[in-house]
């Protein structure tokens, strides 16, 4: 077991605000309340100190991917992102046949039950052809609640989150059937009305899939399922915050109707995060990454992201304005709580993993602890 230390001087970001000249203990694994005489001072001052972020919509990264790899490849995309403050993250997969969906399923769950991932986000193939962005047209099919059933039972306790056209047939049935088996039904990649939205919040969805992105715009008339989603207190909508997803203007439009409570920031990476620019596969799609935006080879769609978290956190204080406590909500607290691990991680509270992030004053990541050890050390540079 890691040495206790007390990491001293920071802007350390808690539940209840954030304090100057503060300090958190780490006793191994775990935050502490007091520290033992033993206990190893790293002085943090000028830094600010943030819970360690946790993403929900993650497809890969560091070259590697979450959709088809082996254990090694997904390996390496969890540390690529580890690297850059993601410690908690769900491993996303995108349309693939059913089958095969389903063996990977078995794979991403035996790193779940070993903690290495939080769990499994099946992100297709139940989505809308008219708005299925980088997702092979030929492999989607209708929300059949069977076929539903068929993924959570494949990923063996560990499915969190399933994306749905609810306007498909099947779809409101198999939103009730995810939330029977407490498992996330959320909105996204649709084309359904500001009515089937509503609809479709009443059966039990409580998630927007990187709202705007692959959904019908917004509009004075008919108005959609932004709007449904923005204004339904029940919805946490997730934002991909990297300046190319999202004007800043509409993300400032949904941190204000939202409020900073319902907000996830995630990056919905693909391989090339943290890696470079080149040809990647985003599941059977050809995808071309150049100057970090990744777009389908045919049709020139968006594909995923190359963002990570720490980028995402920096622009949010930066570029967006936010207040870097509604930006530490929307990045670690908000996640965590729908994950069901709101007792575990997502904020600096004793008891809790000793997952965190350093930042400097320009909200550079030099830090990064996953449960008592540094994964990246503040003091090595």
């Amino acid at each position: 077991m890691a040495p206790s230390k007390v990491l001293a001087g920071a802007r350390v970001v808690l539940p209840t605000g954030t304090v100057d000249d503060g300090r958190v203990i780490v006793d191994g694994t775990r935050i502490a309340d007091t520290a033992p005489p033993e206990a190893e001072v790293v002085d943090v001052s000028g830094h600010w100190v943030v819970p360690g972020f946790v993403d929900i919509h993650n497809h890969g990264g560091g070259g590697a991917s979450f959709a088809g790899g082996t254990h090694e490849d997904i390996l390496k995309g969890v540390d690529t992102h580890r690297r850059h403050g993601t410690t908690t993250v769900v491993a996303s997969a995108v349309t693939g046949d059913l089958d095969f969906l389903a063996r990977h399923a078995g794979v991403l769950a035996e790193l779940a039950q070993q903690g290495d991932i939080a769990g499994i986000h099946f992100e297709g193939p139940f989505i809308s052809p008219c708005r299925k962005g980088a997702h092979d047209e030929q492999l989607l099919r209708d929300p059949d609640p069977a076929e539903v059933r068929k993924l959570i039972d494949a990923a063996h306790g560990h499915a969190k989150m399933v994306t749905l056209a609810t306007e498909l047939p099947g779809g409101l049935d198999s939103v009730r059937l995810l939330a029977e088996q407490g498992v996330i039904a959320a909105v996204g990649h649709t084309d359904a009305t500001y009515e089937q939205t509503l609809q479709a919040i009443d059966a039990g969805a409580t998630v927007a899939t990187h709202l705007f992105n692959a959904m019908p715009p917004l509009g004075h008339r008919a108005p959609g399922p932004i709007t449904a989603l923005l204004e339904d207190e029940r919805i946490t909508v997730e934002l991909i915050n990297d300046g190319t997803h999202l004007h800043p203007a509409a993300l400032r439009l949904a941190f204000h109707h939202a409020g900073a409570a319902r907000v996830a920031f995630i990056t919905d990476a693909m391989d090339a995060a943290g890696f470079g620019d080149g040809r990647y596969l985003l599941g059977p799609m050809e995808v071309e990454v150049a100057d970090g935006v990744a777009r389908l080879v045919e049709g020139g769609s968006i594909a995923g992201s190359t963002l990570t978290l720490d980028r995402a956190f920096k622009r949010a204080v930066t570029v967006d304005g936010l207040p870097v406590e509604d930006v530490v909500a929307a990045i670690s607290a908000n996640p965590a709580r729908l994950l069901g691990l709101a007792d575990r991680v997502g904020s600096l509270e004793p008891g809790k993993d000793a997952d965190l992030v350093v930042l400097d004053d320009a909200f550079d990541l030099v830090g990064v602890m996953r449960r008592g050890e540094w994964v990246v050390d503040p003091q090595l540079g």
